[in-house]
Formats: C-alpha cells, sequence, structure tokens
C-alpha cells in the first residue's frame, strides 16, 4: 500500500499518500465520534461492558473494523481501564462508582487504515488528585502534539511529555510506549513518553504516529494481572492514558483522532 517508507537506524516509516491519508483521516473522524459518544455515557452505574457494546453498535453503523479486537488474541473491541489499571483492561460487568476515573482506548480500521485514540474520564465527582492526574496527562498529550512536526526528532515530543508529567509530581510508565500507525495498528517509530538516550527518527510529512502520555500519581512501575492483558500499577495508584492519532503534514501537525462536539 505504501509507495514510500522514510528509513533510519534500523526503523522503516510508512510515508502515506494523499489517498492513503483521506483513509487514515476517515478512520480518525469515524474513532472520534466513537469516543465522543462514549464520553456522553459514562455515569455511576454503567459498566465496561457496556461501553464496549456502544462501541461495537456505533462500528457497525460506519461498517468498520475493530482495530482492537482479535489483535494477538484480544477479546473486545475497548480496552476499560478504571482507578488503578493502567493500559489493555479487558471490559467486564464491574459497574463504575462515583469517584472513580476510566480510561477507553479503542481503535478502528477503515479501508486498511487504522486509527488509535483513548479518552480518560471523571466518573460524576472525583478527587482533586484524580482530576489533577487527568489534566496532567491531557497537558502533556497537548504539548506533545503542538510539539510535533516535520523536521523535529520523535525523542523532542518524548521530552517535552515527560517534563510536563514530572513537573505535576506524576511518574511516567516506562514499560509502555506510542507509536507509528497505519496499515498496522503498531508501526514504527516508536514513540516513548520520557527522554533517553535515541533522539529519534526525523518526522517527514506523510508519517502518522499515535502519541499516548500514560502516568500513575505513584511509583512508575507496572503488574500484569491474572488475565494475562490488564497492567496495573505495582503500587496500587491511580494511573491514565490519553491518546491521540495524529498526521506530520507540510502545514505542521493533524489531529486525525478528535472528537466532535455532541
Amino acid at each position: 500500500l505504501f509507495m514510500r517508507y522514510w528509513e533510519e537506524n534500523g526503523l522503516r516509516i510508512g510515508i502515506k499518500n494523499e489517498e492513503e491519508m483521506a483513509h487514515m483521516r476517515e478512520s480518525g473522524r469515524i474513532l472520534g465520534i466513537i469516543l465522543a459518544e462514549i464520553e456522553q455515557m459514562i455515569a455511576p452505574g454503567i459498566t465496561g461492558l457496556d461501553i464496549d457494546a456502544k462501541a461495537v453498535s456505533i462500528m457497525e453503523k460506519f461498517n468498520v473494523k475493530a482495530s482492537f479486537k482479535g489483535y494477538q488474541g484480544f477479546p473486545n473491541v475497548a480496552c476499560i481501564n478504571i482507578n488503578n489499571q493502567v493500559v489493555h483492561g479487558i471490559p467486564t460487568d464491574r459497574v463504575l462508582q462515583e469517584g472513580d476515573i476510566i480510561t477507553v482506548d479503542c481503535g478502528v480500521v477503515y479501508k486498511g487504515f487504522h486509527s488509535d485514540s483513548a479518552i480518560s474520564v471523571g466518573v460524576g465527582n472525583i478527587s482533586p488528585e484524580a482530576q489533577k492526574l487527568i489534566s496532567t496527562a491531557e497537558k502533556a498529550l497537548k504539548k506533545g502534539i503542538e510539539t510535533a512536526k516535520a523536521g523535529i526528532r520523535v525523542g523532542k515530543i518524548s521530552e517535552i511529555i515527560e517534563k510536563t508529567i514530572v513537573k505535576n509530581g506524576f511518574s511516567v510508565v516506562h514499560d509502555l510506549i506510542g507509536h507509528g500507525i497505519g496499515t498496522e495498528l503498531h508501526e514504527d517509530p516508536p514513540v516513548p513518553n520520557f527522554k533517553d538516550s535515541d533522539p529519534g527518527p526525523l518526522l517527514q510529512p506523510g508519517m502518522t504516529i499515535a502519541i499516548e502520555p500514560i502516568i500513575t500519581a505513584g511509583r512508575p512501575e507496572i503488574t500484569l494481572e491474572k488475565d494475562n492483558w490488564t497492567y496495573i500499577t505495582s503500587d496500587g495508584s491511580l494511573a491514565t492514558q490519553v491518546e491521540h492519532t495524529i498526521a506530520i503534514t507540510e502545514k505542521g501537525v493533524e489531529i486525525l483522532t478528535k472528537r466532535p462536539t455532541l
């Protein structure tokens, strides 16, 4: 599908042409609608399975496939993470309570092109710490997106995300990172949320990446649950993740998974 690749330091990053970028855009638009509708339904009394069913029904309406269902054996279309759950939570009949925080991570495939996005929402009234955790993740995502443009290295995005999170007193999970996205859900390049010795590849117009700050209120270590999917914070602290799929363009950056105002 991709006519062109950018190759650097062993990475092979797809450069989308206009038609492919149009498919990415539509994939992201549909996912934005799904997450906007889900955000509106989150309230005490609903379950992860309710949210998953809602996502399924909207995907059917738009005639798109789920990126996650069946991916390495994942059983559902959405990942649902509550409180100390970090990522990859399998939706269950656990009932949301006032004061919980929930992350809903979802992806769709449109004409062979994936989009990936996550929202973090407080259930009813939440504690000031929980609110600050969500706000900090959103701020880190915003700053990461604002930093992204052609000619800068991925490491610049990683650095600004980490600075924003640490400055607000929270921890960056090092074991989980953002990624390139296109005809596969996870592609090159890796997009860490922390600075390391590798400055990362140069961003080029036509690249699409998923930026996803994953943060905890306590220590950064995570533990895999018995279901072999759900990661929780090792110290039981709250965690959250927010994510957008973005495109690098000649003019700057475009958020493909923007949620409409309903």
